[in-house]
């Protein structure tokens, strides 16, 4: 069996999606199913059985011999918590019980790592481990899986194989129910649908006109076919990125929305919320070349094709992958 944590999430729900398509249904979902409005991200799914994430470890022991692999999506996600209890409990304790499962086990892991790690970038966008430990994220978020990924990489006894993932920002389907967390896609199609116009963030730095901010931005379905290739092809074990590796403004992102919509854009800037401002991340991008030297070599969708297919295929309709 192959089991995913946040399986009732936006990545961890989609890769569902794509292990079913690839013909795998002898799956256990985990996550926290008490919310009702992310029901519908798995409901379609083909699943073995459905584990509540508070009773996952007294339920591990009696399966480990059943068990081929192990995605570790689950996590707290918020950028805008501040209180890094909560993220030492489900992003810090929560994966190092994973990890060591799978090492005792001997079960490969996939786990979720984030762009966040990366601070304010001052340091580069690189995934070679040795600058993992100087790396200074802006957020409790970012400090949890940076703090995850130290400790990795000082474990002697490893799984077999492993892999933590460094996303990017990512949208696409499945992240209804994300919240103040979502996208920029998905808001700027909502407030687009509702008002005939988008706000974004206005600079607050002098090095970058309004709009021109710069991130990573990923579809979701390339999210997967990468996680899916980690599976099936077992190559290296490290941290990689997982972006395009083509920074796009949120001027570039917007515009799209407008385009995939049909409709002209109209765009007003509003001020950075002041809890967030001093912590928010004027440019991303990943750097690509471990994932590529491991094998990957399919072409990430640009920016405008993956909007497209988003709005037009999902959101228009509140269609679920």
């Amino acid at each position: 069996m192959i089991i995913v944590t946040g399986a009732a999430g936006f990545i961890g729900s989609c890769l569902v999606g794509k292990l079913n398509n690839k013909g795998i249904k002898d799956i256990v979902i985990v996550d926290d199913f008490s919310r009702i409005e992310k029901s519908n991200n798995f409901t379609h799914k083909v699943y073995r059985e459905k584990v509540e994430r508070k009773v996952f470890f007294d339920w591990l022991p009696a399966h480990a011999n059943d068990i081929e692999f192990i995605f570790h999506i689950g996590a707290r996600t918020d950028t805008a918590e501040f209180n890094m209890s909560v993220f030492e409990e489900l992003n810090i304790g929560y994966s190092k019980s994973i990890w060591t499962f799978c090492t005792e086990n001997s079960i490969p892991l996939i786990y979720a790592s984030s762009a966040a790690t990366y601070g304010d970038g001052s340091l580069g966008y690189d995934d070679n481990h040795e600058l993992v430990s100087r790396l200074q994220p802006l957020n409790p978020y970012g400090v949890s899986k940076n703090e995850f990924d130290k400790w990795v990489l000082q474990q002697l006894s490893c799984p077999p194989v492993w892999h933590g993932v460094k996303f990017f920002n990512v949208f696409g389907p499945n992240e209804y129910h994300k919240g103040r967390m979502a996208s920029v896609v998905f808001h700027a199609f909502n407030h687009i649908r509702a008002s005939g116009n988008v706000r974004l963030f206005r600079s607050h730095r002098p090095d970058y006109q309004d709009g021109k901010q710069l991130r990573d931005f990923i579809y979701v379905k390339d999210v997967i076919d990468v996680l899916y290739f980690m599976f099936e092809q077992r190559r290296e074990p490290g941290i990689y990125n997982l972006g395009t590796g083509l920074a796009r403004t949120f001027l570039d992102l917007v515009n799209s929305v407008f385009n995939a919509m049909e409709k002209e854009p109209s765009i007003e800037f509003i001020d950075t919320p002041a809890d967030i401002r001093d912590k928010y991340q004027y440019f991303t991008e990943a750097k690509m070349d471990k994932l590529r030297l491991g094998g990957y070599l399919k072409p990430f969708r640009s920016l405008e094709d993956g909007i497209t297919e988003y709005v037009q295929a999902y959101l228009q309709s509140t269609r679920y992958y």
